[in-house]
């Protein structure tokens, strides 16, 4: 080990120790003593330069400060500065300098002949994209990803909708928050929360519908059990199907079984209803009440919910916006959903969810809900957001510091490069959409592209561009080529033997992986393209919160590994070259021609170049102008350099300073709100500055255990390891902390198949199986008929095993909810002939 490795891990030591004991400070008695004295903002080591930047992993935004020397990333510490953690981080991010260094870095492009990768040179790779790219057409894809910083989705963005007229582009966050996106738009009309983390530290109440923050998001889960251990009192409310870290703090369990959050989600609004003590004031002045479908047209009185849910079924559902009703209709159907009613659907007891409700039903709490991928990876995603955003608004719990429902995401940028810029099939940047003329004409005027250039038809969303993909083009296979960045989907996909591993058989199709480590990608890429990772580049982030974050380049990336935003500009370019007229606006210029203060080209398209000028500082600049229309105004470039990050909408104050808006829609908070209106959902649905509240049925998941398959296999993460492990995997603190997947069982369950606690079983479902060690009253505990598989490890990939059934109107996928079984390795499992082999 060198003495730069022994100095980083001393330091993730040093910094681990001291931030948690000033965060832990007085914790002993909890009696409120003074804390002990603050810390440096960051450490004293001789020879070590810092700077400030986003952690690499989850959605939390946490800030690092970087120490560097002798051109290499050697410390990490916290960063006090930083409103989002306050100097404090988790156990990965402590450890996340470490990322750049495994021994396996990919280093120069490589291109598959005769089945093997072999090295090419970068001229001869940009070549091959481009001339794939032509010859494709519109069966080319783009695949990017949430840890994509903004303007590497931006100049995707730009490049296939402005350059190609080609929709088919998709990030990996279609995987994790599309539901939440749907949610949000359906209930206010625009997307992202109007909450902020403050309000962590001043809720009385903290309900986590589905998630596990003691793992997933350990830093925001800290301020709520800080504020615990200095004497306030917070009541914490776990619902979910599986006993966690984040159970043990809480002082309620509600453990339900599949799709039970919609009922339970129900049984409050009915409690609040039928108790007459919703709050009648603020639904009157700022809620409309929405379905499917309004059942009107069937009947002149407001109909029962069997024959509701009936009706929707003949006639469908009206798509994601829905049909208005009455505040009666709405009554007499939430009212099927009873506390013993409830019950029957959800296995929690009555008692408990008259508890929940009657905590809403008080007006002097303050209620955070917090959810991540339990609500969102869910077939009714979409119908689980809308129902916890309405309990929130029927309740009047909305709007006030520690009182409103906060959506999490699991990567750092799934909010900014996917939600912001809209790198999906069907979106624009700045909450644009292909489908809508007037904003289709804003782009190509923004872009200064011919009228028309921007295609009106959606393209693929994930799961059916992979399936595309993976589909021989003869029957039916319409994406041949895809260009995959910054994201694994040969591991994190659903259902990957169908819509990753088929690709293996079909000739024809060509993938291209810009990555920085091997992965189950790249042990299909045709080419390979090395990329530069976190702090060996410049970027901008976009966290959970609304919170826009920039960094620069610290060190050099390794060997020939170039910046993912270059390589999709160098391709720009030599499209250009080829003669493609979509890479020329209407005066003919290079569609990303970037000038120095002289008003000269610069080659940013020669990697020797590329570093002339700060090209995200221009990308993000010109992006920013897109940002306004949906009143998402980020701050300029030049802000965010001096900040820890800015929460949208940022606005120019009257003396130049810029502000930021903690609480969105709320008057004296929010500079877009009218004077006198208290709230102002300014985008709504409605047309008439009101949210709606929704009446969505509770529903089965798409796959139900049964007599051959009588367990629930559910995935996940793990607080070590982050998404598919390939950063993660290679910090060896990491990996020997959590060095494999296993599967999480009820020890009953065990006990009924004769299997011991770390017995290695066979897991089976309808789409394969695989081995696994067995987990026994480990942190985390299943009910009976559950088992829980996380998804990190590449030596056990679960998701070859998991459904891919999708939400209607995001088209998430739901990894929670796959029929399994598991059987001793002696034992004959059971057998699917349908099965793909």
């Amino acid at each position: 080990m060198d003495l730069e490795r022994r100095a980083f891990i001393k330091l993730a030591a040093m910094t681990a120790a001291t931030g948690l004991a000033g965060s832990l400070a007085s914790r002993a008695d909890g009696s409120g003593a003074p804390a002990a004295p603050p810390l440096p903002d960051r450490p004293e080591i001789p020879g070590v330069t810092w700077d400030k930047a986003p952690c690499r992993f989850c959605g939390t935004g946490c800030h690092v400060q970087v120490g560097v020397k002798d051109g290499k990333v050697v410390a990490i510490a916290g960063d006090r500065q930083a409103e989002v953690n306050k100097g404090l981080l988790c156990v990965k991010g402590y450890h996340v300098g470490m990322i750049l260094y495994g021994s396996d870095r990919l280093t120069q492009p490589m291109l598959r002949r005769n089945g093997q990768l072999v090295p090419i040179e970068w001229d001869e790779a940009i070549d091959i994209v481009a001339k794939r790219i032509m010859k494709s057409g519109p069966r080319f894809g783009f695949y990017i990803s949430g840890q994509s910083t903004v303007p590497e989705g931006y100049v995707v963005q730009k490049l296939m909708k402005g350059g190609l007229s080609n929709n088919h582009v998709e990030a990996n966050a279609r995987l994790c928050m599309a539901s939440a996106v749907t949610g949000f738009l359906s209930t206010y009309g625009v997307d992202e929360p109007a909450c902020c983390y403050d309000d962590l530290d001043t809720c009385d109440v903290l309900i986590t519908w589905g998630n596990n923050p003691a793992e997933m998001h350990p830093v925001l889960f800290s301020r709520v059990v800080d504020r615990l251990a200095h004497g306030d009192k917070v009541t914490i409310i776990d619902i979910g199907t599986r006993y966690t870290r984040t159970t043990e703090r809480a002082d309620h369990f509600l453990q339900m079984q599949p799709n039970g959050d919609l009922a339970i989600a129900n049984c409050v609004a009915q409690q609040l209803l039928a108790n007459d003590n919703y709050d009648k004031a603020f639904v009157e002045k700022f809620c409309n009440f929405r379905a499917d479908r309004d059942p009107s047209a069937k009947s002149s009185t407001p109909i029962e919910h069997d024959a509701y849910v009936e009706y929707v079924e003949e006639v469908g559902s009206a798509g994601l916006f829905g049909e208005a009703i009455s505040f009666e209709q709405y009554r007499k159907l939430i009212a099927h959903y009873t506390p013993e009613k409830t019950e029957e659907l959800t296995g929690v007891p009555a008692e408990q969810l008259r508890m929940l409700a009657s905590i809403f039903a008080d007006p002097s709490r303050k209620i955070v809900s917090l959810w991540c991928m339990g609500m969102n990876q869910h077939v009714a995603g979409t119908a689980i957001n809308n129902l916890v955003h309405g309990i929130h608004l029927l309740s009047g719990h909305w709007g006030k510091p520690g009182d409103g429902p906060q959506s999490l995401t699991g990567q750092p940028s799934a909010c900014g490069t996917v939600r912001e810029v809209g790198t999906l099939c069907h979106a624009l940047p700045g909450g644009r959409l292909v489908a809508k003329p007037p904003h289709r004409r804003d782009c190509e005027q923004r872009w200064n592209l011919p009228a028309d250039r921007i295609n009106p038809k959606p393209g693929h969303h994930t799961v059916k561009m992979f399936e595309r993909f993976c589909t021989p083009t003869e029957t039916g296979g319409d994406i041949d080529t895809l260009w995959v960045q910054v994201t694994n989907p040969g591991q994190s996909l659903p259902n990957t033997r169908k819509l990753f591993k088929a690709k293996q058989e079909l000739k024809d199709k060509f993938l291209i992986v810009s990555e920085v480590y091997p992965t189950a990608t790249t042990e299909l890429a045709d080419l390979v393209l090395p990329a530069a990772m976190w702090v060996e580049k410049n970027g901008v982030y976009g966290n959970s919160e609304r919170r826009t974050q920039q960094w620069f380049k610290m060190v050099e990336p390794p060997g020939e590994a170039r910046d993912d935003c270059w390589q999709t500009l160098a391709v720009a370019r030599r499209l250009y070259e080829l003669g493609h007229s979509g890479l020329r606006d209407k005066d003919g210029q290079w569609l990303f021609r970037i000038n120095d203060e002289k008003g000269q080209e610069v080659p940013i398209w020669e990697w020797e170049h590329y570093y002339d000028v700060n090209v995200d500082r221009q990308l993000f600049d010109e992006y920013r102008q897109f940002t306004f229309m949906k009143h998402k105004d980020v701050a300029p470039y030049d802000v965010l350099v001096k900040e820890r990050g800015l929460r949208w909408p940022v606005v120019e104050s009257p003396d130049g300073t810029f502000q930021e808006t903690r609480w969105r829609f709320v008057e004296g908070a929010d500079v877009y709100v009218e004077k006198g209106r208290q709230f102002q959902f300014y985008h709504s649905v409605t047309k008439d500055n009101r949210a709606l509240i929704w009446f969505r049925p509770h529903c089965w998941p798409a796959e139900m255990a049964d007599g051959a398959l009588p367990l629930t296999l559910t995935t996940g993460r793990v607080l070590e390891q982050w998404h598919t492990g390939t950063m993660t995997m290679r910090v060896p603190q990491l990996r020997r902390a959590m060095p494999g997947a296993y599967v999480e069982m009820h020890p009953d369950d065990a006990r009924e198949r004769g299997v011991r606690n770390g017995e290695t079983v066979r897991i089976t479902t309808r789409r394969g199986e695989m081995q696994l060690p067995v987990w026994l009253d480990g942190r985390a505990k299943p009910d009976r008929g559950h088992i829980f598989v996380p998804f990190f490890d590449e030596a056990a990939q679960i998701n070859d095993l998991t459904l891919d059934a999708i939400d209607p109107f995001s088209k998430q996928p739901d990894y929670k909810k796959s029929a399994a079984e598991v059987t001793k390795l002696t034992q004959t499992p059971p057998y699917f002939p349908e099965r793909s082999p």
